[in-house]
């Protein structure tokens, strides 16, 4: 089992209009990456002061990249999430640097 994580920043005054958007996401996404073969057993999304953190456990991660960079229902949710996240440098996957056994 794969752990990989995420940050983003949202863009000032959108943080509200980042979680009402969390509160119906696609089911057309969430199906993409249940059926993208990464083997993905969770997803959470937390937010603190318009920081953005995602986790996710899974059994391949380039499965899950290859539908967050290719797939429909990503690109539609990228439009959506795009006016309201900042334009970061592109690099939003971070290293795990400890893990508790």
């Amino acid at each position: 089992m794969e752990r990989i994580a995420f940050h983003l920043e949202i863009a000032d005054g959108k943080r509200e209009a980042y979680r009402e958007k969390h509160e119906d996401v696609p089911e057309a996404l969430e199906e993409a990456y249940l059926t993208s073969g990464a083997g993905l057993e969770t997803y959470s999304v937390f937010e603190k002061d318009g920081h953005v953190f995602g986790y996710m456990e899974l059994e391949d991660r380039e499965k899950i990249r290859r539908v967050m960079e290719s797939s429909k229902a990503q690109s539609d949710w990228n439009e959506v999430m795009d006016p309201i996240l900042e334009d970061g440098d592109g690099d939003m996957w971070m290293d795990e640097v400890y893990r508790m056994k």
